[in-house]
């Protein structure tokens, strides 16, 4: 287990570092942080998850992931709208789009479920 984190964060590490390198051959700036997380994170859980489980255990990951970036779109669309909002105390706002985040996670979690894609 504890080897397993190690291979995790060296790689993951090593990724973020070949993505942010990449994003500063461009600008805006900002793409390096776009690339240098998520995507790294991800490689690295697939790579490890294909080498100790197959590429089954991968497809189940991926689709996963993907479902897990639907919810956080839905959860950043939900933000926009209430930033706009602004009679909206703060604390309302963050509770309703963690609500929209919650609801759309669980319910294409539930939908990959029933359709066993998950």
């Amino acid at each position: 287990m504890l080897a397993e984190l190690g291979f995790r964060f060296l790689l993951g590490g090593a990724i973020v570092s070949l993505f942010a390198a990449f994003a500063e051959m461009w600008d805006p700036k900002t793409f390096a942080g776009l690339f240098g997380a998520a995507p790294s994170v991800a490689l690295a859980t697939l790579a490890l998850g294909f080498y100790q489980h197959g590429g089954s255990y991968v497809a189940i990951e991926a689709r996963a992931m993907v479902m897990g970036s639907i919810a956080l779109l839905a959860y950043s669309a939900a933000c926009v709208a209430i930033a706009k909002t602004r009679r909206l105390p703060l604390a309302v706002g963050a509770a309703a789009a963690w609500t929209v985040w919650l609801v759309a996670a669980l319910g294409l979690w539930r939908l990959g479920a029933m359709t066993g894609i998950l």
